[in-house]
């Protein structure tokens, strides 16, 4: 093969006076040796231009003498991203190198941002590299003649892979490159080009890449499908690789490209002036203000990340009503913003026309912000991998340090701070576990095919099999799902909206036009409550709020939306229509999903931290500055070594309190607080109410709880019989069927309505709940169903963690102290309970500065009846068995 493109990329290098680092020359002849594989590179390293022009270089060698002439190619290079924001940075830097190459090509998006009016122009003609998400690609394999569409392709670059790993969406890039593949070897069976086999071997001199395949091979390799993931790093990229590629990929083929660049990263905690041994979480938050403003002052542009919109609502208030200075030069951004507001905010960062803005995850990936020199991180990220690529927004080009500052919430998490930077320290990331056999977006699927030019039953089967995700399903599994799609299945068949595709012939479509319709209006995994468009009076779009939200405003009300005081005026056609107003206080909006767990890797770094707390060492400022509070919690109760568990007990007028200390996150304690109330119910009948926090959980009870009885039996912390336990202890048909809303979604079993006219959510949760029931009742071998139940163990209660969590559990040493007041370990949990009451006439801030009062370290010289008779009695909780 010609080898002109390295030369021609060279030049443009030169005359942009870059460098190539090591991995971008090692992806290049990788790539032109006909490999897929994974580039596995950290955030502003270079490594959309590391896998595009090497794509170029080899169109240049197809074609060295024309290159510069040759128009109207087709589609060439697809590249799917997580998010729409990410597709303009890319495709503009990519319709740059192109034009500055001399190739006279167009580089396009297709999001769901893209107006009717492009996508026809797409249409009409393609484009040579197109950037789209996962949804969009499902909505063009779900067009006529989509074949078409894919009949020039030669690679599809999935960027932020790791983003997408162990989601629904993974699982609809899986089963889109799936069928790309296949269209890939069909046009290679039906062309009678065949090309030297010795002319295509590659001259290379990088020593990495001069394991070439055998040369029988390269032809095969040179010309089918190429795929390749962009990640950064995680736990298990080989599993991310073999993910993406699926099971028909030979593995000789298969190449992991690393970048092996140390990104510069200094973090710093911010560290409150006082701390406090008894806080909550979120309460120091915000009075850390003017520490954080103080960085924004000596920063060139600054990003405040925090971990939910309600979170970022309240700081950008806060920031206004304190620094008025900033209007004009900040900026809020999160996914319930209106598009055009959001791409305003982008533009102006770019532009170096924002001082600071206040964001959410919306901004967490890829966009390349030059200008943003520190990054502020509001509360734990509870994960390494999410702080690193907030991290990695600050000195987003090669070679530049990012500079990062954690400000915690509550006292606890500065522990959380020095476990972070251990982590890093250590090279220890988050793995991302791959979805399997998730039957509704298979559904989803089958109709998407269906719509466009139909499928035959074992061409389909054979595709859907070669994926990762699909590789165990049965075929009896799928007749039931081919059944379920043309008939209903055994329970819906009396229903005609459930019947959606018909056989013809042997192929499976769909007919009716007003079916297909509604399928691509319905296209996609991401699902979230109802959502109801903010707009003015006046005309204009702020953008969207969840429908509880708004269904409990009355004209008149205030709230904080988009970093303005608005005046609700009313609600039409699912539109709230708002006006300003010169209120300086008002209802800060919620959303649902708002907290994240604490993840494994970061939950055992913690404990590693904690053991060298309860051993006495004192390596970091963090360690350093909480030394009052672990000074209290060792005089009142106990700091446990890493070979330990506490339990504390105690009473109040309340009841009987049990506090455990798995520190494994609140999923996994939702899971164990159930579990372990249930086997010591089973000693003594008893109810009880739970609180839980990413820490430790709480047992409350009107009687005593026979704990030491429990500790006995060897069952108590057993893995036996968990599954049983677990399902006798929680709820589970209840959880199953909160799980099973979103699968009746993305399966299509209900339709949220058309745009402009979406079901009101207590209608889609009636028949949601309905159809579960009837499920249930009638068919309970149903596969939704069935996949409802093991999502609501592996992701509700993170079972697989919750056993591992017992496994070490059983290993250490119990330390059940008795303790006459709570911790400060116990604080924090008993303080999460209190958003569980039904009845109060105090504020939140009010109950909890009562309850630390009440448990303040001045009144130690009072006897016990005393200091627990401050205490009031009176929390309901909703919770309890």
């Amino acid at each position: 093969m010609n080898n002109k493109g390295p030369k021609v990329i060279q030049e443009w290098y030169k005359r942009k006076q870059w460098k190539q680092f090591p991995f971008q020359k090692e992806m290049e002849a990788t790539y032109l040796a006909g490999y897929s594989g994974l580039l596995n590179a950290p955030t502003g390293s270079g490594k959309t231009y590391a896998l595009f022009l090497p794509f170029l270089a080899d169109y240049i060698n197809r074609y060295p003498d024309t290159y510069l002439s040759r128009q109207n190619n087709g589609l060439l290079m697809l590249w799917i991203t997580p998010l729409r924001a990410l597709t303009n940075d890319i495709r503009k830097a990519m319709q740059e190198a192109c034009d500055e190459l001399g190739l006279p090509w167009r580089v396009m998006t297709r999001t769901g941002d893209t107006s009717a009016a492009e996508k026809a122009a797409l249409k009409r003609k393609l484009p040579e590299v197109l950037l789209t998400t996962p949804e969009s690609l499902h909505l063009m394999l779900a067009q006529k003649e989509y074949p078409k569409v894919f009949k020039n392709l030669q690679v599809v670059v999935c960027d932020e892979w790791h983003e997408l790993l162990g989601t629904k969406r993974g699982v609809q890039v899986e089963l889109g490159l799936s069928k790309l593949k296949v269209l890939s070897r069909l046009q290679l069976s039906e062309s009678s080009e065949q090309l030297d086999t010795e002319s295509q071997k590659p001259k290379v001199k990088n020593k990495k890449a001069a394991e070439l395949i055998p040369a029988n091979q390269l032809q095969i390799a040179n010309n089918r499908l190429r795929i390749w993931g962009i990640s950064a790093t995680i736990g298990n990229l080989e599993q991310a690789a073999e993910v993406l590629l699926g099971n028909d990929f030979p593995p000789e083929q298969i190449k992991m490209v690393r970048a092996n660049i140390q990104k510069r990263l200094e973090i710093e905690s911010v560290i409150p002036p006082n701390i406090e041994s008894y806080s909550w979480a979120g309460h120091i938050g915000v009075k850390l203000l003017p520490q954080v403003m103080e960085l924004v002052a000596k920063s060139k542009t600054t990003l405040i990340f925090t971990n939910t919109r309600s979170q970022a609502e309240i700081w950008y208030h806060a920031i206004i009503d304190n620094y008025p200075e900033y209007a004009g030069i900040m900026a809020m951004h999160h996914g319930s913003l209106d598009n055009e507001l959001r791409n305003w905010v982008e533009a102006a960062l770019h532009a170096e026309a924002l001082k600071v803005v206040v964001c959410t995850s919306s901004l967490d990936l890829g966009v390349d912000f030059r200008p943003v020199d520190t990054v502020v991180q509001v509360g734990s990220p509870k994960g390494v991998a999410r702080f690193m690529q907030r991290a990695g927004r600050s000195g987003h080009h090669p070679g530049a340090i990012s500079k990062a500052y954690y400000v915690p919430t509550h006292s606890l998490e500065l522990l959380e701070g020095a476990a972070l930077k251990q982590a890093i320290q250590n090279g220890i990331f988050e793995s991302r576990d791959p979805m399997l056999l998730t039957f509704d977006v298979l559904i989803q699927y089958m109709v998407t095919l269906a719509v466009s030019d139909g499928f035959t039953a074992d061409e389909l089967f054979k595709e859907i099999k070669s994926t990762f995700a699909f590789a165990d399903l049965r075929r009896e599994e799928y007749n039931q799902l081919l059944d379920f799609i043309v008939s209903g299945g055994k329970t819906l068949a009396q229903y005609d909206e459930f019947l959606k595709v018909e056989l013809e012939n042997g192929v499976f479509k769909v007919n009716n036009r007003r079916v297909a319709m509604r399928h691509r209006l319905s296209i996609g995994t991401i699902t979230s409550e109802l959502s109801i468009r903010v707009s003015w009076l006046s005309g204009g779009s702020l953008g969207t709020l969840e429908e509880g939200f708004i269904s409990k405003l009355k004209p008149g009300n205030t709230f904080w939306f988009a970093g303005r005081s608005l005046e609700f005026v009313k609600i039409k056609d699912m539109t709230a229509y708002v006006k300003k107003s010169k209120a300086t206080k008002g209802l800060i909006p919620s959303w649902a999903g708002g907290r994240m767990p604490l993840s494994s890797q970061l939950s055992a770094v913690f404990r590693e931290k904690l053991d060298e707390v309860a051993h006495g060492i004192e390596r970091d400022i963090e360690v350093k500055s909480l030394k009052p509070l672990f000074d209290l919690q060792a005089k009142l109760s106990h700091l446990p070594q890493s070979h330990e568990f506490l339990i504390e007990s105690f009473k109040s007028k309340e009841g009987h309190h049990l506090l455990f200390y798995p520190f494994e996150g609140r999923l996994v304690h939702e899971g164990m607080a159930s579990l372990l109330a249930y086997r010591i119910a089973k000693i003594k009948p008893a109810s009880f109410s739970i609180a839980m926090n990413d820490y430790g959980f709480e047992l409350l009870a009107d009687e005593d709880i026979p704990i030491e009885e429990a500790l006995e039996d060897v069952a108590f912390f057993s893995i036996d019989n968990l599954i049983a336990d677990i399902q006798s202890s929680l709820n589970a048909n209840e959880m199953a069927r909160r799980r099973f809303r979103d699968i009746a979604h993305i399966g299509g079993l209900v339709f949220t309505g058309y745009p402009g006219a979406q079901v009101k959510n207590k209608h889609l949760q009636a028949s949601t709940s309905l159809l579960f029931e009837v499920f249930n009742e009638y068919e309970p071998d149903n596969l939704l169903v069935r996949q409802a139940y093991n999502e609501a163990l592996a992701f509700q209660l993170e079972e697989f963690r919750l056993r591992m969590a017992l496994q070490r559990i059983q290993t250490q040493s119990i330390v059940l102290k008795t303790i006459e007041r709570p911790t400060p370990f116990a604080f924090p949990i008993m303080v999460d309970s209190l958003g569980r009451e039904r009845l109060t006439t105090e504020t939140m801030e009010e109950r909890i500065a009562r309850m630390a009062r009440n448990y303040s370290v001045d009144d130690d010289n009072l006897p016990a009846e005393k200091r627990s008779s401050k205490r009031k009695p009176g929390i309901t909780r909703k919770k309890g068995f």
